[in-house]
């Protein structure tokens, strides 16, 4: 794609494959460089991942000494060629590392699922030529402090490179407060983030922003397993302080951004039952009789009503008049009918 195709499609995006073909780079080179923040990348609309905007293309290729320059700033070298770089022995080179002194830039797993390191050659060039590190360099033995740590079998090599990769982790959340405590979470052990996150529904939607190790591999293999460990932090001061970042991030969040939780159940009666009080006073009127009507007594008895009176109409209390023969004999409790049930009922 040409600059002036790019500067009229001033709005438009690449995929990372298409990026790292119009920068003339590799794709691992160019994933380092976005995980240095050399290149920056924008979120995806549609959820597919990371794209490139076609400015940053331009940016970049207006740069002096581009490609040339990109690409030395993304080189990695392994121990050997960085031993060869620096003027040093490998095995010099390597209880540096441990000590901290030099800081991985990634890793990868060789045949015999050894973690094999690599470091940025430009940044072993800089240490190499600063003056305060020329004693670590061409002295006969390294200090005594630094060789005493060593044989306690200090290696921090994995905490720098998680350190590392966090400041990567944290760019890419921008200013979503759910990623930024992903990013977080990523590096600590789940049974620190439940002490930390005891709620269940944060704790869910916690995890489906929380990144996983940089590799690839199936779910279980030896290769993840290892990253995993890899990337899972084991020092107790490391620990500390980001279960102290993930506590901040949290409450962030939770202000922000609420965790999504389940709708909750329409309040039951006292009962349990959740129908219609009008539903249960339908089934409870007698058949044929409708609800909000009141039979006449004499015919719910079964008593003919006396000469005069019209059916439905109600005569006074005071000439009621009964015939004693057609009274009801009375019935013990538990044998009384229906009929009676509902004489009651009209009463």
């Amino acid at each position: 794609m040409t600059a002036t195709l790019l500067a009229a499609a001033d709005r438009q995006t690449l995929t990372i494959g298409r990026a790292a073909r119009e920068l003339g780079i590799k794709r691992s080179e160019f994933d380092l460089a976005v995980h240095l923040g050399r290149i920056r990348t924008v979120p995806d609309e549609g959820g597919g991942g990371r794209r490139v905007a076609a400015e940053e293309i331009e940016r970049l290729r207006r740069q002096e000494g581009f490609p040339d320059a990109l690409t030395a700033a993304v080189r990695t070298v392994g121990t050997t060629e960085g031993a060869a770089l620096m003027g040093i022995a490998p095995t010099r080179f390597t209880r540096l590392a441990r000590a901290g002194l030099l800081v991985p830039v990634r890793f990868y797993l060789n045949r015999y699922r050894a973690v094999v390191w690599h470091y940025l050659a430009e940044e072993l060039r800089q240490f190499a030529a600063e003056e305060a590190n020329a004693p670590l360099l061409k002295g006969r033995t390294l200090p005594p402090d630094l060789l005493a740590r060593l044989r306690e079998g200090v290696d921090l090599r994995a905490r720098n490179w998680r350190g590392r990769h966090g400041g990567f982790l944290r760019r890419q959340a921008g200013d979503h407060p759910w990623e930024r405590a992903g990013a977080v979470a990523a590096l600590l052990d789940p049974v620190q983030i439940a002490e930390i996150v005891p709620d269940p529904y944060e704790r869910a939607h916690l995890y489906r922003f929380r990144p996983g190790p940089p590799v690839h591999g199936a779910p279980g293999s030896p290769t993840v397993l290892l990253a995993e460990r890899l990337m899972t932090a084991d020092d107790p001061h490391e620990i500390g302080w980001l279960r102290y970042d993930l506590t901040v991030a949290m409450d962030e969040a939770r202000d922000l951004r609420p965790a999504p939780r389940p709708a909750p159940k329409p309040p039951a009666t006292a009962s349990g039952d959740t129908k219609p009080l009008r539903a249960e006073a339908r089934e409870t009127e007698p058949r044929g009789v409708e609800v909000g009507v009141t039979e006449p007594r004499g015919a719910e008895a079964g008593v003919n009503e006396p000469r005069g009176v019209q059916a439905g109409q109600v005569e006074p209390r005071g000439a009621e008049q009964r015939d004693p023969e057609a009274a009801p004999t009375p019935q013990p409790p538990g044998e009384r009918g229906l009929l009676d049930r509902l004489l009651r009922r009209g009463q």
